[in-house]
């Protein structure tokens, strides 16, 4: 006889022994009042709430039980245990907890959408986790009553940042809304936490980890510059909005100057390959040629002297090959940056 089935069960075992003029709720109050007794704390709290207030109530009608009873109980309680073979997560969250790593993420996500009747738990601690920004949204996308029961919920700090990331009409409706909600039954708040933190639960799945920005500015950092000049072409006539924000995202040669921070430069020249630095030297036109200066500028003047006299003698590079080198230059910064060595200063644009 476990707790949850005696307590959900008023039979319950009650016919398998000598105590059976018991319900099943009276021998769980035996048992929980048995446990408490002896320093151990059932785990009454995962329970459903209405299990839980039925054992409240149930404690509160006992009377005095003789010892005889409580063996009884007990021997009954600890066989029916040693005869479990399996145990079973309660409920939907529990199952699924179960699952977690086994199913897919998508999977998971239908099946909260199937049913909201096996919620166990607060939804508004939930609620109170979500970041700012994807709760805002919600608030948006609500009707002004789901969101007044929401800010009425949350914690006053939580609340005002919340309403100061609202448009100033939408969030004065908002408020005036909360002066309403005095009426609300605790059942309907609970129902709109379990629908809210289901639907921020089951958002859907995305297949890339990056933004379409992040993406194909990542795709053009590494393609030829000729190549990376007719596509952000290409976008300005499609969206100049994406392609502005694409070259934002973009990082190349030209880049240099402006996000390497000149005490950096030495430990970045340690590790390029001195025939990159000569081929982009000598090959290096337009706002590369700014790079190469503050590359010059920032390591041993008699180094940079020297790789500008040697990159002067060679003759006829190919822009293939400057590109390649400016790449792998960009390349190594990037490795650099990534592994903790050096810090790009922040683009304020």
């Amino acid at each position: 006889m476990s707790l949850d089935l005696a307590l959900a069960d008023p039979i319950g075992l009650s016919g398998l022994s000598s105590i059976g003029h018991l319900s099943g709720r009276e021998k769980a109050a035996i048992v929980v009042r048995l446990l408490l007794s002896s320093g151990s704390v059932p785990a009454i709290a995962q329970l459903p709430e209405s299990l839980q207030t039925d054992l409240t109530v149930q404690l509160a009608r006992m009377s005095p039980v003789d010892q005889d009873t409580v063996n009884a109980v007990a021997a009954e309680f600890a066989d029916s245990i040693e005869r479990i073979g399996l145990s079973f997560p309660s409920g939907l969250e529990g199952a699924l907890g179960l699952l977690d790593g086994v199913i897919s993420a998508s999977a998971s996500s239908r099946v909260r959408r199937m049913s909201s009747d096996d919620y166990h738990g607060d939804p508004w601690d939930k609620m109170a986790s979500v970041e700012n920004e994807r709760l805002s949204q919600v608030l948006q996308d609500e009707s002004i009553e789901v969101a007044a029961v929401v800010l009425s919920k949350l914690k006053v700090s939580k609340a005002a940042e919340l309403l100061g990331l609202l448009p100033g009409d939408r969030a004065r409706r908002i408020t005036y809304a909360i002066s309403l909600t005095g009426a609300v039954a605790p059942g309907m708040v609970r129902r709109v936490g379990i629908a809210l933190a289901e639907q921020l639960d089951t958002r859907p799945v995305r297949a890339f980890s990056d933004g379409p920005v992040d993406r194909v500015g990542a795709i053009l950092n590494y393609s030829p510059a000729t190549v990376r000049n007719q596509v952000l072409d290409g976008l300005d006539a499609e969206d100049s909005e994406f392609a502005e924000q694409v070259r934002k995202a973009i990082f190349t040669f030209a880049n240099i100057k402006d996000r390497v921070a000149a005490r950096d430069v030495p430990r970045i020249q340690r590790d390029l390959d001195q025939a990159d630095l000569l081929t982009t030297i000598a090959a290096a036109t337009g706002e590369d040629i700014a790079t190469v200066d503050f590359i010059m500028e920032n390591i041993s003047q008699r180094l940079a002297e020297s790789l500008r006299n040697e990159a002067a003698e060679k003759k006829g590079v190919s822009t293939t090959d400057s590109e390649a080198a400016m790449m792998r230059i960009v390349n190594t910064v990037r490795e650099l940056e990534s592994s903790g060595e050096i810090f790009l200063v922040a683009n304020d644009d």
